[in-house]
């Protein structure tokens, strides 16, 4: 009994939270479950109550009620505008979706800031709630109980609604079938406004009634934004009180779980989110099939044997034969009836969806190694060159601070490469890949340290830790598609991070890591000290780097890869092991991103959680779609874009970098559809697919495609 007594408080307080969290995520479901939009400014709907509710309160009932409907108000706008900002991205999936919504929370966060101030803002609640009640003879602050209970009826409120009235028929109709809801009469246009200020208004009232538990200032958006996202994963789509019983398990974590296993605490929501997900993912995966003929040859046997063939310099075969033979290692003689159910798969990935052949290609493919002097191989490998001679002379153009943010977006290039190599190419969207590229940049300090400070010896042991960690965690993203692999790489990253901030012996904590000795390029050299050296050094490991992906990728190997994404049934039916061609990009993936991390170390000589972080992982997807899904040349662009708005462009007007990069993300969702490769006619120069081709959504590729708002509160 004592132990039950020491800990009540904190168990009535983690209710307290967790419905805070509920009405906050109840908002969140609804729009991602009915109107389906993946909303990651929902946090900022908060902030905007929580600010005004804060400014408004003057500790009077009045004061209390006025904020409340302004606060509530004003989400709900900005809920409305949401909507009508989203709508072009309909047909554009969740990835769109994610970054514009991501660029208008850095807006909206920035204006706030702006607005009302940096600091936390104290809130004034009535005198009648500003006090204590007992509590099963504790003492107890009488407005968490009045809180409780009005998120109780709340909950109860909103499933009345949703289940019992016209307008949630109309609202569930919206979600399931809105060509039927459109025959009734009804517009599924403004359905879909409503339920977007719907949510935005919960979001907002949130902020209002929870500003006294989680008060506005700065970082409060990204704080409940998180927290929202773990209740909705663990509660579902399909049911608000699973909702309500999540967001009070995540609210006793946060609360009663620091009190009873500190340690742990810290990584139990988000190693509960990741498992609820890789389970979820592994109850959806499509059973392997072979078709009527049976399952294809080893495909690893035809792949040796074709590289062996190439090895003796075998005769290039017939003008007749497609790539998609080459791809599985086999060449047809003229008049063969046809390629096997492997070569088909390879040569489906290449077509666009209307079943034309792979664009910027003729009957044939030229080599791309051996024959650049002319012809498409040459117009492939301009671009390539001309971004080197523009890279090797910038030493001689920057100032010493602007190659130093040089050498930064180089890193944070092969970050966004290795992103491209598992989005564009593996159809895996991840937030996660800040994970191998911690594991990377932490390696490289600690063997700093302890005195192992040659360059190649720390590339190769930093990406041969990244390549582990992604080997170990790879089996829970593979199986995923779609969203579900956002929100599983979302955890993982989020669970590294919980590492770094609790390791301080590794990592150094928040306070991060500092005054390491520098690197040296080569045995017996010097350490590099000057920014001219050590972008020099830089760019030498990145152009290694690339040239070794863009080889990998353009290799029959990068074509089976391909394969698995853009006819993935079809590569399974055919005897492929797709899950072992995901799992061995992800883990190459891992190894580019910890060679990425590595070089941002050697380059800043610090490193801080901030460099690993959500936000990192959020630019790095940005440069990607910047460049184009299967741009690798585009992703280091966008790369260097990012890092220019946010460390040179945003010197010019200290204080909002956020706003500068909130623009970028709108206006490249908007303008950049397809990436910059896409300005190119949409050839992405290695796989010929569409460079802007999007992300495949979270179903079985054999299944038709859903109603993207196909979930909803039943």
């Amino acid at each position: 009994m004592d132990l039950l007594d020491a800990h009540l408080i904190p168990a009535v307080d983690g209710v307290a939270f967790g419905l805070l969290l509920f009405v906050v995520a109840a908002g969140l479901s609804l729009a991602f479950g009915t109107a389906g939009v993946l909303n990651l400014s929902h946090g900022t709907l908060y902030a905007i109550g929580a600010y005004t509710g804060a400014e408004l309160s003057d500790g009077t009932w009045g004061g209390l009620a006025l904020g409340l409907a302004a606060g509530t108000a004003a989400a709900c706008v900005a809920g409305a505008g949401l909507s009508v900002a989203t709508a072009p991205l309909a047909r554009r999936g969740h990835l769109a979706q994610a970054l514009l919504t991501f660029g208008l929370a850095l807006i909206g966060g920035d204006l706030l800031i702006q607005f009302f101030g940096a600091d936390e803002l104290p809130v004034r609640v009535p005198e009648a709630l500003d006090s204590s009640v007992m509590l099963l003879g504790h003492r107890y602050p009488a407005y968490r109980l009045c809180f409780i209970v009005m998120a109780v009826l709340l909950a109860a409120f909103g499933t009345w609604v949703l289940t019992r009235t016209r307008m949630g028929a109309a609202v569930r109709a919206a979600a399931d079938d809105p060509q039927m809801l459109a025959a009734t009469g009804r517009n599924p246009r403004a359905v879909h406004t409503g339920v977007l200020a719907a949510a935005g208004a919960l979001a907002g009232a949130a902020g209002v009634l929870g500003a006294p538990i989680i008060g506005p200032g700065p970082g409060t958006s990204e704080n409940v934004l998180m927290l929202s996202l773990v209740v909705v994963v663990l509660g579902g789509l399909r049911s608000l009180w699973a909702t309500f019983f999540a967001a009070v398990a995540v609210g006793e974590v946060q609360t009663l779980g620091v009190s009873l296993v500190p340690d742990l605490a810290p990584y139990l929501l988000f190693a509960a989110m990741a498992a609820v997900l890789v389970l979820r993912s592994r109850f959806a995966e499509p059973a392997t099939a072979h078709g009527p003929e049976g399952p294809a040859p080893d495909p690893v046997a035809r792949l040796r044997g074709h590289l062996a063939g190439r090895l003796r310099r075998r005769p290039r075969g017939t003008p007749g034969t497609t790539e998609a033979a080459e791809a599985s290692g086999t060449a047809e003689a003229p008049g063969t009836a046809g390629a096997s159910g492997a070569d088909r798969a390879a040569e489906t990935a290449g077509t666009d969806r209307a079943g034309a052949a792979p664009r910027g290609y003729g009957n044939r493919v030229p080599k791309w190694i051996g024959r650049l002097p002319g012809g498409t191989a040459w117009r492939q490998a301009a671009p390539l060159l001309v971004l080197l001679v523009v890279l090797i002379s910038l030493p001689a153009l920057l100032d010493a601070y602007s190659i130093s943010l040089a050498g930064s977006a180089l890193a944070l290039g092969l970050l966004a490469v290795s992103v491209t190599i598992l989005t564009g190419y593996a159809g895996l969207p991840t937030l996660g890949q800040t994970a191998p590229f911690a594991v990377g940049a932490y390696a490289t300090a600690n063997l700093a340290e302890a005195g192992w400070t040659v360059g190649p010896v720390q590339i190769v042991l930093s990406a041969l830790a990244a390549a582990v960690f992604s080997a170990v965690v790879g089996p829970a993203v593979i199986r995923a598609r779609g969203t579900t692999v956002l929100m599983i790489t979302l955890a993982i990253g989020e669970l590294t991070g919980a590492v770094v901030n609790q390791l301080k012996s590794v990592t150094g904590g928040a306070d991060g890591l500092v005054g390491f000795p520098a690197t040296r390029a080569l045995w017996g050299g010097e350490g590099m000290l000057e920014e001219s050296e050590l972008y020099n050094y830089a760019l030498v490991v990145a152009v290694v780097a690339v040239s070794v992906t863009l080889l990998v990728l353009r290799s029959p190997a990068g074509k089976l890869l391909t394969g698995t994404r853009g006819a993935e049934a079809r590569m399974r039916a055919s005897g492929h092991p797709v899950g072992r061609y995901l799992l061995v990009a992800h883990i190459c993936a891992g190894a580019l991103a910890g060679v990425g991390g590595s070089l941002m170390v050697t380059v800043q000589q610090y490193l801080s959680p901030a460099d690993v972080g959500f936000e990192i992982a959020a630019f790095a997807l940005l440069a990607v779609v910047i460049g184009g899904t299967t741009s690798v040349i585009g992703a280091l662009l966008g790369a260097g874009l990012i890092v220019a708005t946010r460390d040179w462009v945003a010197g010019s007007w200290p204080g909002h970098g956020p706003l500068l990069l909130g623009v970028l993300f709108v206006a490249t969702v908007y303008v950049l559809p397809r990436g910059l490769a896409g300005l190119r006619g949409g050839n992405d120069g290695g796989n010929g697919r569409s460079s802007g081709a999007p992300v495949p959504e979270d179903r079985p590729p054999s299944a038709p495609a859903p109603n993207p708002a196909g979930k909803v509160f039943p």
